[in-house]
């Protein structure tokens, strides 16, 4: 225990104790500091979402935020659904209405998207049971798109083509004709379609250029919008699309286009992530996501199209048929969890531990301390003895070995002392017992030689007298 308690109290001992604990300091530091990198699957290829998810990567490595993002791109929205359903990534670009996967939470809206049916004010279409039979023009032709036009026809019993076909169309089908932006005027002007359909948001630049060219291919420049009677019983058969009103004057306000609000259906590209995400690091991506929006814009008019999903409570926002994470409920509620509130557990449990240690520590302190007073105290006992020994002894060769015992003890008690200090009432009483036990041996000493010089002294005399005539 001795030999313990000595290697445990050397100095580099010490220094290695300390800077171990420092080590383990910077560490914890660096785990609670360190950015967090987040895989995000990105979907579709030829939409807008791309560029927003890069520029927004690209904004948190400038700004040097705690969140990084990992980019895994995909095809169609099916494919960066199955990822996030599979933990191949921790968020992604989601269209509920296409691909919902069971443990998708709402972060964000990227973009929210009506269906725009639009033709020329002369072919009396604003219903949609007066696309019986007729053509519609499609743009961009998307597996998602086609599936919610099929959707919303069959809702109101008709049938829709994949493609055209030759002379007139058979009565309850719907053709869907796939035109370039460029020929679209062309495409009206020969009647090939009667009118066109766009999955759009209806702010979006290239919805503006679609209207415009509807008003142009009629004589009036007049322009009518299919209008979705009763939106809200279809979403509440389809509940992943959600109800879109275009209000008057969207697209222009001389002449107004539209010239009263338009209800529609459409669909949401969102930001998901997995529902076992920690509300911290969802509060801190929805964050950012919204506070480099501006950033983002510079760079991608997407981002101006990012919102926040509505909901009315917090227990509506969890509960809603396309639920919201609850971190990013937390941001939008303004109840972020503080520094403290996230690491609490950790906290509590480095405090709990550390009381602990430090105590641990201490008891070994004043278990060594005390063994080094039993050592200089049992020292001090057999100097005491020593002296007691010296005085009732007269052999030389004893008196020289105590001698040698004095300094060897005298040595140890120096070594403690220097090794740690030692009570001053422990160290006077070790200093005197030294000193009483050299001076005793000494004196027996002293007295020992005078008696030798006496003795052969007297037998000097003897025999001087002795030899005498």
């Amino acid at each position: 225990m001795r030999r313990f308690g000595k290697l445990l109290l050397r100095p580099e001992v010490v220094f290695l104790a300390l800077s171990i604990g420092l080590g383990l300091a910077a560490a914890a530091a660096y785990w609670v500091s360190r950015a967090t990198v987040l895989t995000v699957a990105v979907a579709p290829s030829d939409g807008t979402e791309p560029a927003l998810i890069q520029a927004y990567a690209d904004a948190l490595a400038k700004r040097h935020k705690e969140i990084r993002l990992r980019i895994l791109p995909f095809d169609d929205v099916r494919d960066s659904a199955e990822a996030l359903r599979d933990g191949k990534a921790d968020l992604a670009v989601v269209r509920p209405d296409v691909e919902l996967p069971d443990n998708g939470l709402t972060l964000a809206i990227l973009r929210d998207q009506a269906m725009i049916i639009a033709s020329p004010g002369t072919s009396g279409i604003d219903r949609f049971p007066d696309l019986d039979r007729k053509r519609l023009a499609i743009l961009a032709h998307r597996d998602a798109d086609e599936a919610l036009i099929r959707s919303m026809l069959a809702h109101y019993g008709l049938t829709l083509l994949g493609k055209d076909i030759e002379g007139p169309l058979p009565p309850r089908h719907v053709a869907l004709v796939e035109v370039a932006e460029a020929d679209l005027a062309t495409a009206f002007a020969r009647k090939r379609v009667d009118a066109v359909v766009a999955v759009i948001a209806p702010t979006a630049p290239a919805a503006l250029r679609i209207v415009e060219t509807v008003q142009a291919a009629g004589r009036t420049r007049k322009i009518a919008f299919v209008d979705v009677e009763n939106a809200e019983a279809i979403v509440a058969r389809m509940p992943r699309l959600q109800v879109v009103s275009m209000p008057a004057e969207t697209f222009g306000g001389s002449p107004k286009v539209p010239e009263a609000e338009v209800r529609t259906v459409g669909a949401s590209y969102r930001l998901m992530a997995r529902s076992s995400l920690s509300r911290a690091v969802a509060a801190d991506v929805t964050q950012h996501l919204f506070e480099l929006r501006s950033f983002m814009a510079n760079v991608t008019p997407a981002a101006d199209y990012v919102q926040a999903p509505a909901y009315e409570s917090t227990a509506g926002a969890t509960s809603a048929r396309l639920p919201i994470h609850p971190g990013a409920v937390d941001y939008f509620e303004r109840e972020q969890q503080s520094f403290v509130e996230r690491y609490e557990t950790w906290i509590y449990l480095v405090a709990f531990l550390g009381g602990g240690i430090g105590s641990a520590v201490a008891w070994v302190g004043q278990r060594l301390s005390r063994l080094r007073r039993e050592r200089v105290e049992e020292a001090t006992d057999r100097l005491l003895a020593i002296r007691q020994e010296a005085q009732e002894t007269d052999d030389g060769g004893r008196l020289a070995a105590l001698a040698r015992e004095i300094d060897d003890l005298a040595g140890d008690i120096a070594k403690h002392a220097l090794e740690r200090p030692t009570e001053a009432r422990t160290m006077s009483a070790a200093a005197i017992a030294i000193d009483a036990a050299r001076s005793t041996v000494k004196r027996v000493i002293a007295a020992g030689r005078h008696a030798d010089d006496a003795s052969v002294l007297a037998g000097r005399t003897f025999a001087s007298a002795s030899e005498a005539p």
